[in-house]
């Protein structure tokens, strides 16, 4: 998908602000999804390497993962890690 298609799809989305020519800008609920997945993410790698998994690998397995993961899961990996720690 083309780079314009992508953030015409955000702006409608309301995930982005954008001008023909001008910088993109993260819209609030957009910032707050990035959040989000920036958490999923942290949470992931945060599993595997608990597990004893090298942070190379964990932070391109978590790539995978962080997308297909139940909230369920990820409550788990977290509870997890937090006993381990």
């Amino acid at each position: 998908m083309a780079v314009s298609k992508t953030i015409q799809r955000l702006a409608k989305e309301g995930l982005v602000d954008s001008q023909p020519y001008r910088s993109i800008f993260l819209t609030q609920e957009g910032q707050q999804l990035a959040k989000e997945a920036k958490e999923r993410h942290v949470a992931v790698v945060e599993f595997l390497l608990a597990l004893g998994v090298s942070s190379e690998v964990a932070e391109i397995d978590a790539e995978g993962i962080e997308h297909h993961v139940s909230d369920e899961t990820l409550t788990k990996m977290r509870e997890f890690v937090a006993k381990k720690s």
